[in-house]
């Protein structure tokens, strides 16, 4: 026996055997216009982050998310003179928290480095490094200084 459930803004419909041997009749409701999240890239309007902009690949979710979003709010809104130069421990601790997964965030030194990568392997990984990346990379701090590449 199907049912229906509201929690909140969701709807929850449960289903039986039977109810997916017949054909769907439901009707798709077109996406909110007005939807501040949709489409509208890393920086909203308001000038807030938005932490569901796909350009992030996931990194505000996850384990070292909290540290993430720690780090990229504190780099996003420096007034410094040298943008994030204030922001470096929050970006230390991310790193530290991604080191601890090394499945999920692989570094670029993990890679086989004996094998020469082709031309485009090269571009490619070059192209997939995020701005987060290249902020912590490009600060005076290397991903291996008073520490140990995992």
């Amino acid at each position: 026996m199907s049912y229906c459930r509201e929690e909140g803004k969701d709807r929850i419909i449960f289903v039986t055997k039977e109810d997916h041997e017949t054909p769907s009749n439901a009707e798709l409701v077109a996406d909110d216009p007005n939807d501040p999240y949709e489409e509208q890239g890393l920086i909203l309007p308001n000038g807030d982050i938005n932490w569901n902009c796909p350009c992030l690949g996931g990194m505000a979710s996850g384990p070292c998310g909290s540290q993430f979003k720690e780090a990229f709010s504190c780099f996003h809104y420096s007034k410094e003179e040298v943008k994030g130069s204030e922001c470096i421990d929050h970006f230390r601790n991310m790193q530290e928290c991604m080191q601890r997964y090394p499945e999920l965030y692989p570094q670029e030194e993990d890679k086989d480095e004996s094998a020469a990568p082709s031309d485009s392997a090269a571009l490619t990984s070059e192209s997939d490094s995020t701005a987060v990346t290249s902020a912590v990379s490009s600060d005076s701090t290397s991903p291996t200084d008073g520490q140990t590449a995992s």
